[in-house]
């Protein structure tokens, strides 16, 4: 136990000095959104780019694992909607935002600290291999069977289209694309890039972690908690659990290496949730409220998972 507390303890105790400095105004509220843009922009294509240049593709892209990470991922999205539809009348359009809530995970800014501690470098080239895929793939996906939802969608090949740009321009894809690259022709960072960039990637865990525990001072549960309660819960437990369930019994995966998988689908509402929910104007409420209160329980489910899993 004692072991698992020194893993999530420094991650949670900087969101939390994150969010009292914006609370108490020792740190400027409008400052946030600059951090956040920073760690996605810059420091953590930085990280992912020095990563893929390392990486050992024999032992990093394991369908085994990244293959029931994302069935996890698109089942707990059908439930979401489903439940959205069934239990809380939602209409089409909403119930898939609420889905989409309850599918995309913070595998960055709250899931490489998590994954860093408690595993070490040894699942880091996993960890970057689900990462890459994750937000053009869920993305496109979202967006896709959001516009066979909605009934005043527009045409779905416009919607896999966005996804698709959206993707290439995403600086995150980017820096994996770039290291991927470099590692194919052999190049070895050096000189000043090799300092810059190892400079910028050192800051992605703190900045992160303290620019999220501020963002989390806009979300406020409301009347749909309810619903973040059900997407919060499909995202930290039935993920998870669908991931174990497919790797080791199924697949037959080592624990030891499933576990990072598994870990990594635990993680709470990322904020892509937000923006997808603000992009088709659908279900804001739930995806606010699931941010915070998934990140909120996550203290209790991330602890839980490593004392299950093995930290």
């Amino acid at each position: 136990m004692l072991s698992v507390l020194n893993v999530i303890a420094p991650v949670f105790i900087l969101i939390g000095l994150g969010y009292l400095a914006v609370r108490i105004k020792f740190y400027p509220r409008a400052g946030v959104g600059g951090l956040i843009a920073y760690v996605n922009n810059f420091a953590t294509p930085c990280l992912l780019f020095r990563a893929m240049i390392d990486v050992d593709f024999s032992s990093a892209f394991n369908p085994a694992i990244i293959g029931p990470f994302y069935a996890g991922a698109i089942s707990v999205l059908a439930l979401g909607a489903i439940g959205a539809a069934r239990v809380f009348k939602r209409r089409p359009g909403e119930a898939v935002a609420v889905g989409f809530s309850a599918m995309f995970t913070n595998t960055v800014l709250v899931g490489i600290p998590i994954m860093q501690r408690a595993y070490g470098d040894e699942a880091m080239p996993i960890v970057y291999s689900i990462i890459g895929l994750h937000a053009p793939l869920l993305m496109t996906i979202g967006m896709f069977v959001m516009e066979l939802a909605r009934r005043d969608g527009g045409k779905v090949s416009t919607a896999l289209f966005q996804g698709l740009r959206k993707s290439l321009a995403n600086p995150i894809l980017i820096g994996i694309a770039l290291g991927l690259l470099a590692n194919l022709f052999g190049l070895e960072l050096s000189g000043v890039a090799d300092e810059v960039t190892l400079l910028l990637a050192g800051t992605v865990m703190p900045v992160a972690l303290f620019g999220l525990g501020g963002a989390l001072n806009e979300y406020k549960l409301g009347e749909t908690w309810a619903q973040a309660l059900m997407t919060s819960s499909m995202q930290l437990i039935i993920h998870p659990a669908i991931a174990w369930l497919i790797m080791v019994p199924i697949l037959g995966v080592d624990p030891h290496i499933a576990r990072y998988g598994v870990l990594l689908a635990a993680m709470p509402a990322g904020i892509n949730v937000y923006i997808f929910a603000t992009y088709y104007n659908r279900a804001m409420d739930v995806a606010a409220n699931t941010i915070l209160l998934s990140t909120v329980l996550s203290v209790f489910t991330i602890t839980g998972w490593l004392l299950l899993l093995g930290a």
